[in-house]
């Protein structure tokens, strides 16, 4: 059962990701990913559509920490993860693929990539350009199945997966202590 959203659509950025939405607080959201880098990887974002942390109110920059938080654990949980990857790319020249403030939150395993640097060089490169999957995404009907981006191992998810998993996951963080 999806997530009864408060507040009518939820852009992420100039993207429509309402589906993808599996927490919401008055603030702050957070997604499942087109293109997770593990199992697991999740965006948290403020509902507002503002590029920079700087341009964050304080009201919003404590929600956004709050939720990586409590989603963070969340996570950790279902995964089975030891460790968090936690990470912000403020700005385009940063990495920043899509103009809107988000923390990733990465579940880690011992020896679940080839080092422990190597989710960051992933973040950096085509692996974590979301705009050209999401753009690709948007022009994609449902029946022509799964999109392939970035080259011919990375798949984009369709949104029945992301659906499904942000479903889970919503289901998951209903049983998420608040602070």
């Amino acid at each position: 059962m999806p997530l009864t959203i408060k507040g009518g659509p939820i852009h992420f950025g100039p993207f429509l990701v309402t589906p993808q939405v599996f927490h919401q607080t008055p603030l702050s959201i957070a997604l499942v990913n087109l293109k997770p880098i593990l199992p697991g990887h999740v965006l948290i974002s403020p509902r507002r559509v503002v590029p920079r942390v700087a341009e964050l109110t304080p009201p919003e920059t404590a929600d956004l920490f709050l939720t990586v938080r409590r989603v963070g654990r969340m996570i950790e949980r279902v995964y089975g993860a030891t460790s968090l990857n936690i990470a912000i790319q403020d700005g385009a020249e940063a990495g920043q693929s899509v103009p809107h403030v988000h923390a990733h939150i990465i579940p880690r395993k011992k020896r679940d990539l080839g080092s422990t640097d190597e989710v960051y060089e992933r973040l950096d490169g085509e692996e974590g350009d979301l705009t050209r999957g999401l753009k690709q995404t948007a022009r994609q009907s449902r029946e022509e199945g799964k999109l392939k981006v970035d080259n011919e191992e990375r798949v984009a998810r369709g949104a029945e997966e992301m659906e499904e998993e942000a479903a889970m996951l919503a289901r998951e963080m209903a049983k998420e202590p608040l602070d």
